[in-house]
């Protein structure tokens, strides 16, 4: 048993898991019959959880190799083969050398950087740099997963990243591998919505009809009720009614907020209460007041200007407009349209339909602190 159940990070078991038991049963079911999936959803609201969780299933965890990777961060082709390449090397350790031998014995570009002690166990030696041909160590990397001894499910996090990398046609490169590669299966999971439905959706697109669409939404808010009131049970320790709500609907069931305010309440209370749910979320904003104060100061004047007026509404519509522009003294409408698409890159502001938002959730909190 861990000390705090309500995890912020990472997958630890099914009992500190709350829910999506239909989502669960529904990929699962799509997964070991064959089809790929499109997962998608807002940023935080528990896709990667989802992912893991499937995995941990028996019927998956017994029948099949199972990889999730990451590629957020990445910015080209060569980071994404790194990814790939790091993520399977460290799924497949605990299986011994034996395992990692066979992996190299078709992915021979990354032989030299990967190393055994006296005890078989597998190290990663290989910095992004050392992928010097990364479309021909990603030919490899099919190459085994076509060839691997038992059917493999691959999941690829943030796929969305790859439509802004500078090769090109990597898209089609990717759907020619997955195509030809029927010892696996794929979920591509993504947190923007526009760009993930047009890759999967649109006729123009190398992924178009590939996949099922899994669109995921909040746990239900009963649901995460009785697994609140569950675990603080379990540590005797008592939560009020109207609390988990309380949370729930400030940040509009995110998972993920949803989990860091109690993680609060559970580490600094024996008794939660209405009133604790402000004084969580303070200090949790307090925690990281000083990294929000680095991002403002990495920012143009007119990008934080536009940044602390979305938060400050919290839900900004019509940006452009002169209403906007006059009420937060903002320049014009030209320089917020510019501004607004910085933040985008950046990341820092998400836009459902004509409604703009901060990100981060605490952060919009922090920018609306008087």
């Amino acid at each position: 048993m861990i000390d705090n159940p309500f995890i912020t990070y990472g997958y630890e078991s099914a009992e500190y898991f709350c829910d999506r038991q239909e989502e669960t049963s529904v990929l699962t079911t799509l997964l070991t019959n064959g089809n790929h999936v499109a997962l998608i959803s807002p940023r935080r609201m528990g896709k990667t959880g989802l992912i893991h969780h499937c995995f941990a299933q028996p019927n998956i965890q017994q029948k099949y190799y199972t990889f999730l990777i990451d590629i957020y961060a990445t910015k080209n082709l060569q980071d994404m083969v790194y990814q790939m390449g790091k993520a399977i090397v460290t799924r497949l350790k605990p299986r011994g050398q034996e395992a990692i031998d066979r992996f190299l014995k078709f992915v021979s570009s990354l032989r030299t950087g990967i190393s055994f002690d006296g005890q078989g166990n597998a190290s990663w030696n290989l910095g992004v740099g050392d992928i010097s041909s990364p479309s021909f160590t990603l030919e490899e990397i099919f190459n085994y997963l076509k060839a691997a001894d038992k059917h493999c499910i691959v999941a690829i996090d943030e796929f969305q990243a790859i439509i802004d990398y500078p090769e090109q046609n990597v898209e089609a490169l990717l759907r020619t591998y997955v195509q030809d590669c029927r010892n696996a299966v794929f979920v591509f999971s993504g947190s923007q919505k526009r760009m993930m439905s047009e890759m999967f959706s649109s006729p123009a697109r190398p992924f178009y009809q590939s996949t099922s669409f899994m669109f995921l939404k909040p746990v239900p808010l009963d649901a995460y009720v009785a697994f609140a009131a569950s675990h603080f049970d379990k540590g005797r320790k008592q939560i009020d009614d109207g609390v988990v709500e309380a949370i729930y609907e400030r940040f509009e069931g995110t998972t993920w907020y949803l989990q860091k305010v109690l993680n609060q309440l559970y580490a600094t209370r024996e008794h939660a209460v209405a009133e604790d749910v402000d004084r969580a979320v303070i200090q949790i904003i307090h925690q990281n007041e000083e990294a929000y104060k680095d991002t403002l100061f990495q920012l143009t004047a007119k990008q934080r200007d536009l940044l602390v007026a979305i938060g400050q509404e919290g839900k900004a519509n019509q940006i452009t407009g002169m209403d906007f522009v006059k009420r937060h003294h903002l320049s014009s409408a030209s320089s917020v349209q510019k501004a607004s698409q910085a933040l985008f890159e950046k990341q820092l502001i998400t836009q459902q339909q004509n409604t703009y938002e901060v990100y981060d959730k605490f952060m919009a909190e922090w920018l609306r602190l008087d």
